[in-house]
């Protein structure tokens, strides 16, 4: 008989939304550009480290967990609109 996963739901939660998150392009790179920034190690680190995570191959500390939420959260920098010169 094959041992039984281990009940996370939170963990479970949080894998399926940081996925969806990931999946967006370029967000990947640049969550793994922070974190080398913020934590040290390279960029290529950071980014095999994360596919590991969403491909269940590795689980994050709760530290890390955390971090990752936070910066997933953080909204994304919109262009700044400029108003058009008033005519009067």
């Amino acid at each position: 008989m094959f041992p039984a996963k281990p009940e996370r739901p939170y963990f479970e939660h949080w894998l399926r939304r940081t996925r969806k998150q990931l999946s967006a392009s370029g967000r990947l790179s640049e969550i793994a550009l922070i974190l080398s920034k913020e934590e040290g190690n390279t960029v290529e680190h950071w980014s095999r480290y994360l596919r590991d995570v969403i491909d269940e191959e590795s689980t994050p500390s709760v530290d890390l967990l955390t971090k990752i939420d936070a910066l997933l959260a953080r909204p994304l920098p919109m262009p700044e609109k400029t108003e058009p010169p008033s005519m009067l």
